[in-house]
């Protein structure tokens, strides 16, 4: 270094001193629901401050109740220049302390790209190059978001004593739900007509991943094998699962649909007392897992790797023995049922 040249100081992270911190998570549901962990971890680093999440419309209700944040903001996602121009003045003239970017897409680094400009960057956790906690593990884009959201919360000097309180990673909880809620009758089964024991089908996913389905005729098959044991197996998901739903009644009339009728909270509080779940790599699957039911998530060789993406609940087992799933029997996710040793002996 030559004589005159001073050396920059390290970014320091405001901790206990900050008052306005700006979280960033805009999609989609498995990975909102992965990062609720890491969000915990910025409430409790930050224990005085006003945290803002800047999220996008689907996640507002869920994200207002959640006792990790103070304030949501939905425009995550602005259309238009002139969106994202009140977008951008409206986090320059908040003054957050610092920004955690929990999405790192290429539109998150545009927005701290142009909230640089002029020399005065904001104090940024993210993958951007020149931000002041850059995570900056070449590989991270193959990492599980729990598991990355955990370095790059290092990386910004986040991370309570003993670590993540004895995990690797901060997992999330989702015991807050319900006692927000209250025990509301449509927290629970009987508003769905469902009787005990239950368990939960989540046949869908991402509209543009259809191979990530594990076809109907197996789900009905599943259903079957199912009821026969004295389980009500009830299905849930959104509109696109509609006739997914309908197939499988038809192929198995004591299987109940439920689809587009739970939303978020319900599904939490489902899982918390249903049998088990069986599920396809979608975010429903992680809400239901991470909220304490035992599952089975399937998974296609060819297609996904459960290494970046799997439900971290505590009771989960991945079953990816087929190249495809068409491919995947009903036989092997049977015996995966089977080895849960939740079926009535």
């Amino acid at each position: 270094m030559s004589a005159g040249r001073a050396r920059l100081a390290s970014p320091v992270n405001p901790g206990l001193k900050a008052k306005q911190v700006l979280v960033i998570k805009l999609s989609a549901l498995g990975d909102f629901v992965l990062a609720l962990g890491a969000m915990r971890a910025v409430r409790e680093f930050h224990p005085s401050a006003r945290i803002t999440l800047l999220t996008t419309p689907p996640y507002e209700e869920f994200a207002k109740l959640c006792p990790y944040v103070d304030a949501v903001e939905t425009d995550g996602r602005p259309e238009g220049m002139k969106a994202t121009a009140a977008l951008i003045g409206r986090i320059r003239k908040a003054k957050y302390d610092i920004i955690y970017d929990f999405q790192t897409s290429g539109r998150t680094k545009n927005y701290f790209t142009i909230l640089s400009r002029g020399g005065r960057a904001p104090l940024w956790s993210g993958d951007h190059p020149k931000c002041a906690f850059f995570h900056d593990n070449p590989a991270r884009a193959t990492m599980h978001s729990i598991d990355r959201l955990a370095e790059q919360l290092e990386v910004a000097g986040v991370a309570p004593q003993g670590r993540w309180l004895g995990r690797s990673a901060p997992v999330p909880d989702l015991g807050w739900v319900r006692p927000r809620l209250g025990n509301t009758p449509r927290l629970n089964p009987a508003y769905f007509g469902l009787t005990t024991p239950y368990m939960l089908l989540i046949p869908g996913a991402s509209a543009h991943r259809e191979a990530k389905r594990w076809p109907v005729e197996h789900y009905a098959e599943l259903a079957r094998r199912i009821a026969d044991q004295g389980i009500m197996p009830a299905i849930i998901g959104g509109k696109p699962e509609g006739q997914i739903a309908q197939d499988i009644v038809r192929l198995e009339p004591r299987a109940k649909s439920l689809v587009t009728r739970t939303d978020l909270f319900q599904i939490v509080t489902l899982a918390e007392t249903a049998l088990f779940v069986v599920g396809n790599d979608t975010g429903p699957m992680h809400l239901a897992t991470l909220a304490g039911a035992p599952g089975i998530a399937l998974f296609a060789l060819t297609e996904s790797n459960p290494d970046h993406s799997a439900p971290r609940g505590p009771q989960t087992v991945i079953v990816n023995s087929a190249p495809t799933l068409p491919e995947l029997s009903v036989d092997d996710v049977w015996q995966s049922v089977r080895a849960l040793g939740v079926l009535p002996r």
